[in-house]
């Protein structure tokens, strides 16, 4: 298989992103933990403005749940992992059976490249009996990292079992298959993935980048372009003919 260094070390970074922002202070849907908010998505002056407005609410009240989830993720969509993991140690301290905040902190964990440490936390919370689906989410995500991909396969389809239709597992799903090299399995599960509940811009754009990597760059552009501005556009095709240089794919395009 050729070199797909950075091409997968993006797709791992894309694979903790992807669900819906859910708004502070929802509550836990009957089917397990609440969705983790996502920021990934954002502009980068909208995520440093979304990231101090939620600095200040943790500051004013270090023990609201939503906002230390929140807050958490806002660390990680601006690169900031080893604070969002303190924030979340913080979080276990002041709920220590919480599920929300296990999930979280493993997510944390994970994007901190802290895997072992991640399962530990996530196989304390997943129940055989009644297994949450978010928990399955990012243990799959954790173990795709660990290049451990059919493993992590099984459980967004155990996830999906249990939560047909959401848009994160099904998009993982996709990157997974990406992160191997199977372009064409990965847009079928994004291109469900984009039709779902929950589905977000980042979603849509990682749908964007699996159809660049296989070289039809009009349909890719014009994906982008409905997602971004202009500017951004050119950049994520810049980025994607640099993925395909590293990964000398050019001669399977034009020969496919």
């Amino acid at each position: 298989m050729t070199s797909l260094n950075h091409g997968i070390k993006a797709l791992r970074t894309l694979m903790l992103a992807g669900v819906a922002v859910v708004a502070l202070g929802a509550c836990a849907s009957n089917r397990g933990s609440m969705p983790s908010p996502d920021y990934s998505g954002m502009a980068a002056g909208q995520n440093l403005q979304t990231l101090g407005e939620l600095a200040a609410r943790y500051k004013s009240n270090p023990r609201d749940k939503a906002v230390i989830i929140h807050y958490a993720a806002a660390l990680r969509a601006v690169g900031q992992s080893p604070q969002a993991v303190a924030v979340l140690e913080n979080g276990i301290t002041a709920y220590p059976d919480d599920v929300d905040i296990s999930v979280a902190y493993a997510k944390a964990l994970t994007s901190d490249g802290r895997f072992e440490q991640s399962l530990t936390v996530l196989d304390n919370v997943i129940r055989p009996d009644v297994p949450d689906w978010n928990a399955l989410l990012v243990k799959g995500a954790t173990l795709d990292q660990l290049g451990r991909n059919g493993e992590a396969r099984q459980l967004y389809t155990q996830a999906l079992t249990i939560a047909p239709g959401e848009a994160s597992i099904e998009a993982n799903l996709g990157l997974s298959y990406a992160m191997t090299n199977e372009l064409p399995a990965a847009e079928q599960h994004l291109r469900r993935a984009v039709q779902m509940r929950g589905a977000t811009s980042q979603i849509r754009q990682n749908l964007a980048l699996i159809v660049g990597l296989q070289g039809r760059f009009d349909e890719c552009r014009a994906m982008y372009a409905a997602e971004l501005p202009p500017e951004q556009v050119e950049s994520n095709m810049a980025y994607v003919r640099a993925l395909l240089t590293q990964q000398n794919r050019w001669d399977m395009i034009e020969n496919g």
